[in-house]
């Protein structure tokens, strides 16, 4: 039986989530700013499909994590990001880069992100807990990665490459910029094998959760992250050493 969130209760117990299907901890709620932030807090995200489901919440084990010092750049990827003519910019096309996240795929595939997550998002948005990192190419959006920030974790929502190695220019420049954003822990919540080739690995939900209480703090302040335009030549020495 699967707990249902009343207005005001708590999240049930994580340990409590479903092995079938996994990670499967509630349903219910609803998608405001405070049980956003309380879901993200303890390592639960919504994940549904708003046109046959109630907002469903997950905590799957094992957790997909990439640190800043394990992200793979590979061989093809370092070649397009030195001879791409691109700039990386933050919060600047947040509203953006989720409805491109939203927008059907060109394999025909739909998309869990609603309305409903785009305005909720939004909101948290102009909280200053959720951000965008863009790439921008012939002044073209061609890769973007938006998601939640909460102290010292970054946690991906979704990413989107209108053009080739779009989503991947943005993860690495995000790799780059994460000590200056205080970043340092970025949930990518499931595995699967693209993300595990950029270096993503997995680790129990326990150590996840452990590492979530020693990187966000009770109070969060919201951020309000800097406006600045870099060109791939200004991040490359940002890269951490092991690149």
């Amino acid at each position: 039986m699967i707990p249902w969130l009343l207005p005001g209760g708590d999240f049930p117990p994580t340990t409590s989530a479903q092995e079938d299907p996994p990670g499967l901890l509630a349903a219910g709620g609803d998608l405001s700013p405070e049980r956003l932030l309380r879901a993200y807090s303890l390592g639960i995200f919504p994940w549904y499909d708003a046109d046959h489901q109630p907002i469903l919440w997950w905590s799957p084990a094992p957790r997909c994590i990439f640190t800043p010092d394990t992200l793979h750049l590979s061989r093809s990827l370092r070649r397009h990001l030195n001879r791409t003519e691109q700039t990386f910019t933050l919060d600047r096309q947040f509203d953006t880069v989720m409805r491109l996240c939203a927008a059907p795929r060109s394999d025909g595939g739909g998309s869990w992100i609603s309305e409903d997550m785009c305005q909720a998002y939004q909101q948290l948005h102009t909280l200053g807990y959720a951000h965008s990192l863009e790439v921008w190419q012939d002044d073209e959006l061609a890769g973007a990665i938006y998601g939640i920030k909460l102290g010292g974790v970054f946690f991906g929502e979704s990413m989107v490459s209108p053009r080739t190695n779009g989503s991947k220019s943005a993860l690495a420049a995000l790799a780059c910029l994460a000590p200056a954003l205080g970043i340092a822990l970025i949930d990518a919540q499931v595995e699967n094998p693209h993300l595990m080739r950029l270096g993503a690995r997995l680790i129990s939900r326990q150590d996840f959760e452990q590492q979530l209480a020693s990187l966000i703090p009770d109070h969060v302040p919201p951020e309000h992250w800097p406006r600045d335009r870099w060109q791939w030549s200004q991040l490359q020495p940002l890269l951490p050493a092991r690149f």
